[in-house]
């Protein structure tokens, strides 16, 4: 298999993963993260421009960043109420909607593009 065709195959994979994981935002939160993980080997693969690698690396860091807060919140016993923990804190997981955000862009920007590349008129 080539290059570019294993670009496309871990390109579908990874997107596939973060959809589905965004199913259950909670527990789905790994699958999102190797998700982002596959789009960015897809990329890297595919030998992208620097700029669309480095957009990935940044969506994958922002992603695992935010789930890393995500699951050390969650195992102290999670924020209000009579935790103790203010809600405010809740911000710190932010990164995480923020990259999943990024992604799911991105996904379908790439979707939008290949369907006009295939419909372009000649």
């Amino acid at each position: 298999m080539t290059a570019d065709r294993w670009s496309k195959v871990l390109f579908v994979i990874g997107s596939v993963a973060i959809l589905v994981g965004t199913l259950d935002p909670m527990e789905g939160s790994i699958v999102i993260m190797a998700g982002s993980a596959v789009l960015l080997a897809s990329v890297v693969v595919g030998k992208s421009p620097r700029p669309v690698v480095v957009y990935w690396t940044w969506t994958l860091v922002l992603i695992a960043v935010g789930v890393g807060t995500l699951f050390a919140w969650s195992s102290v016993g999670g924020l209000g109420g009579r935790t103790g923990h203010s809600m405010w804190w809740g911000l710190t997981m932010l990164p995480y909607p923020i990259g999943w955000f990024m992604a799911v862009r991105a996904i379908v920007r790439s979707i939008i593009d290949s369907w006009r590349a295939r419909h372009a008129v000649a």
